[in-house]
């Protein structure tokens, strides 16, 4: 039977939802959420009310709130009040509801966790590597993929020193290195491996991660040599850093005889390490 992924299970109870392929962003049904937290007999009209004292109160959260048609029980579509993880996340803050208080004990754990991340960086390693030995991977993949969170961070701080603005531009400039190692845009490698809000590398091989790493620290070095002074020139250095990479690749594939870029992804990675640990 096909998987409906237009629906997500919370305790049983299905909350309907929109995957925007453009925003790369899920967008839940806010009244099955109402419904599930506070058993209302009318959520429609809990979430009216809940929303008018958010206006009320001065919060933008209802603002952040937008409207998509989703299919009701009686299998029509109608205009439904949705809203985005973050957004959702937080208004479930506002919920005084028994069944919201795991909710909101998770976001203070997580938000702790995060003030002493900045304090201590090296916690952040610590989790990182005590999570992805619970989702199945192998030490050495994980060793590879925190090498990669170094090299990411030194090629982020980089584009900072040279006047790159966080979010847009650094995503044009990581598209630019992508396409040119991979012959693929970040979109189109993303679906090649059937993902949607996953973090691409996360689901590399340890061929393609040290690739990818090596693209982005040759665009490192470049840049802190030719010190660019314009976005333009910045792009130029992202392609140059890709290029170096992409002939590596070209060069493994023509010994090899097989393709770097693989469909694979967690699950297929995750199922080798238990087929190694099964054997």
């Amino acid at each position: 039977m096909k998987k409906d992924k237009s629906k997500a299970v919370f305790k049983k109870k299905y909350v309907r939802r929109h995957w925007d392929e453009d925003k790369e962003l899920w967008y839940f049904s806010i009244i099955d959420v109402v419904s599930i937290l506070t058993q209302s007999v009318n959520p429609r009209k809990y979430w009216s009310v809940l929303k008018a004292r958010l206006k009320k109160e001065g919060s933008q959260l209802a603002t952040k709130c937008s409207q998509l048609k989703m299919r009701s029980s009686d299998g029509k579509f109608y205009y439904t009040d949705v809203a985005d993880t973050e957004t959702l996340l937080r208004l479930i803050q506002s919920i005084p509801s028994p069944k919201a208080e795991p909710f909101k004990l998770w976001l203070a754990k997580v938000g702790y966790e995060r003030i002493e991340e900045t304090e201590d960086p090296e916690k952040a390693f610590d989790r990182a590597m005590k999570t992805y030995l619970q989702k199945g991977y192998s030490k050495e993949w994980i060793n590879q993929r925190l090498k990669s969170i170094e090299v990411r961070k030194e090629l982020t701080d980089e584009w900072q020193e040279r006047g790159v603005e966080e979010g847009l531009e650094f995503a044009i400039l990581t598209n630019e290195i992508t396409k040119a190692w991979t012959g693929i845009s970040v979109k189109n490698y993303k679906k090649f491996k059937n993902l949607k809000k996953e973090n691409l590398r996360d689901n590399m091989t340890n061929l393609e991660l040290v690739l990818n790493m090596l693209a982005e620290v040759t665009t490192t070095e470049i840049s802190k040599e030719k010190k660019p002074e314009t976005f333009e020139e910045n792009k130029i250095i992202a392609n140059q850093g890709g290029t170096i990479a992409g002939n590596a690749r070209k060069g493994i594939e023509e010994k090899t005889g097989k393709r770097v870029i693989s469909k694979k992804n967690v699950k297929q990675l995750r199922s080798n390490k238990m087929k190694e640990i099964e054997n």
